[in-house]
């Protein structure tokens, strides 16, 4: 794969975020030609994750360099972290980036950070409500691109959002050859990723299920 431009990402990590909110997309942009990926936090002491994994950040919101693209998640504790005024400035400071994104209930910060107003944006589905109630126009898409915001919804959808933003990047046929690298050939055993398509029972169970992991994160 061949790119000349070189392309500098950002990805934000901070403690109860879920990690394939970001390894998914670090993993597609990874395979990228010409990238440069930063892993950003305030400091660069371990993250932990809300399903207990470890992230090293090699960037802080002090030094990280000027980016092309800008991304994150979301996670079980990002409730602790959505509202913090260090954090919320850094993304408006990176406004001027190419892409703006997002991947899960990471599209909350960037509402919160005044970045999504006019635009419209995928979250989780669960977050869809709260999205709503920030003034965003929720999408209920895997991805969904609003002129330079370029927002994923829920966790695994992180893949899919990261190879649209591979080919906007580095052009259509490199992201195709980064899913083909990754293998990236879903076939879920069972139809039931969206609520729409597991029906009210299970999806209220899985709420009920949410409720009681984030209350242990707080």
């Amino acid at each position: 794969m061949t790119d000349s431009q070189k392309h500098i990402i950002g990805l934000v990590i901070y403690p109860g975020m879920t990690a394939l909110d970001i390894v998914g997309p670090q993993q597609v942009f990874s395979a990228l030609p010409n990238v440069e990926i930063h892993r950003i936090w305030k400091t660069l002491d371990a993250v932990k994750t809300d399903d207990g994994m470890m992230i090293l950040p090699d960037t802080t919101f002090a030094n990280c360099p000027p980016l092309d693209v800008i991304c994150v998640g979301g996670g079980l504790g990002q409730m602790a972290v959505v509202d913090d005024l260090e954090v919320l400035e850094f993304f408006r400071r990176q406004s001027q980036v190419k892409f703006i994104t997002s991947v899960c209930g990471g599209s909350v910060f960037l509402a919160k950070a005044g970045l999504l107003q006019g635009y419209r944006a995928a979250t989780h589905w669960m977050m869809r409500e709260q999205l709503a109630e920030l003034g965003v126009e929720v999408g209920t898409e895997r991805v969904v691109i609003d002129r330079n915001r370029y927002t994923g919804g829920g966790v695994t959808a992180g893949i899919d959002f990261a190879l649209t933003v591979a080919a906007a990047l580095c052009g259509e046929e490199i992201a195709k050859i980064t899913q083909l690298i990754i293998e990236y050939d879903p076939a879920p055993p069972f139809d039931v990723g969206s609520p729409e398509k597991a029906g009210p029972d299970l999806t209220n169970k899985v709420i009920t299920l949410f409720k009681s992991k984030e209350g242990s994160l707080t």
